[in-house]
C-alpha cells in the first residue's frame, strides 16, 4: 500500500539557463548536477551545445519539482547535487539520492516518479513521491 506524499511540477525557462551557464560558466553546471550528470553534460555540450543547455534545463527543472514534492524547497538534506536524475534501461527518468538526502527518503519509505520534457524555449517536470506501507 502508498499514499501520495507530495507533487512537484516546475517549468524552467532555458534561456534563462543558457543565460545563467554563459555569465558563470561551467562553476553554474556544476552546481546543479551531480558528478555522473556532468559527464554526461560535457559529452552533449562537446558535440551539441545547446543539447548540453537543455540537458542542464531539465535536470534543474526536474530537482525543483522534487524538491516541491518532497516539501523542502532548497535546504538540507535537499541539494542540487544530492539529487540525481538518473535513467532506467528503458531510457525513463528515474531520482537518484545521494548522502544525507537519500537517508531521509529512505527513513520515510518513499519512492518518486518523475517526468520530464523540453520544447523550443521551456523545460518541464513533474514528480509525485508516494509513501510507501506494509
Amino acid at each position: 500500500m502508498s499514499q501520495i506524499y507530495g507533487i512537484g511540477t516546475d517549468i524552467c525557462d532555458i534561456r534563462r539557463i543558457r543565460a545563467a551557464y554563459e555569465r558563470h560558466g561551467e562553476r553554474f553546471a556544476l552546481k546543479v548536477l551531480s558528478e555522473a550528470e556532468m559527464q554526461t553534460f560535457r559529452a552533449r555540450s562537446a558535440r551539441w551545445p545547446d543539447r548540453g543547455v537543455r540537458f542542464l534545463a531539465t535536470r534543474f527543472s526536474v530537482k525543483e519539482a522534487f524538491s516541491k514534492a518532497i516539501g523542502m524547497g532548497m535546504r538540507m538534506p535537499m541539494t542540487w547535487r544530492h539529487c540525481e536524475v538518473g535513467r532506467m534501461p528503458s531510457g525513463q527518468p528515474t531520482i537518484v539520492l545521494h548522502g544525507a538526502l537519500k537517508d531521509w527518503f529512505a527513513q520515510r519509505q518513499l519512492r518518486a516518479h518523475v517526468s520530464l520534457s523540453d520544447e523550443s524555449d521551456y523545460a518541464t517536470s513533474h514528480v509525485i513521491v508516494e509513501q510507501l506501507f506494509a
